[in-house]
């Protein structure tokens, strides 16, 4: 009898101490996590879109500028073979793929820096909306990211509380990585004519 009673509250407090671990809410935080990263590849997925039409664009009355038009393709080339879930998220990948975004943002940088010296090609209007449309696309990215990482602080504080950092390791809730600036980033940016 002593032993049943025994049982009974070694399950009693089990089950007590596990509806404290706020399980539910830490599948919740993880799926605004998730949510937060699908909206970071759309908004990549749309720069990817708009690039071919750019470099197309430029390239018309850039033909000589084929370095640059190079470096743009095969940098986006790059970046979309990056295929990146939320789960194979960790301090390695997330700087493997900020490294070739970076990439693809300096060459894009490069590309709109090679239309200024085409007063024609800056006058066209296929060029202004793919410029409008890339300049909004850069602005949605970098409001993605932010979300990202509201999403990743609240859910790794969450991670890290007492008593739920017990139950979240043996649940496998892990850490997830932030997006950092960019190298430089600190520096303004030299502009020359």
């Amino acid at each position: 009898m002593k032993r049943l009673f025994f049982g009974l509250a070694v399950l009693l407090g089990m089950s007590l101490m596990l509806s404290s671990c706020d399980y539910n809410e830490l599948v919740e935080e993880q799926e605004e996590v998730e949510a937060a990263w699908a909206e970071v590849q759309n908004q990549y997925q749309r720069r990817m879109d708009l690039i071919p039409n750019l470099v197309n664009t430029v390239k018309g009355y850039a033909e000589h500028e084929q370095n640059t038009l190079n470096m743009v393709t095969s940098a986006r080339a790059k970046v979309g073979n990056m295929n990146l879930s939320v789960e194979d998220l960790d301090e390695e990948t997330m700087a493997k793929f900020q490294k070739a975004q970076e990439e693809l943002s300096q060459g894009i940088g490069r590309l709109l820096a090679v239309a200024e010296a085409y007063p024609d090609l800056k006058a066209n209007q296929n060029f202004l909306q793919l410029q409008d449309q890339l300049e909004g696309t850069e602005n949605r990215i970098a409001v993605a990211r932010r979300n990202f990482n509201d999403a990743a602080r609240e859910y790794n504080a969450e991670i890290r509380k007492f008593p739920t950092l017990i139950y979240a390791g043996w649940f496998g809730f892990k850490k997830k990585p932030y997006f950092e600036s960019q190298s430089g980033a600190e520096y303004a940016p030299e502009v020359k004519f």
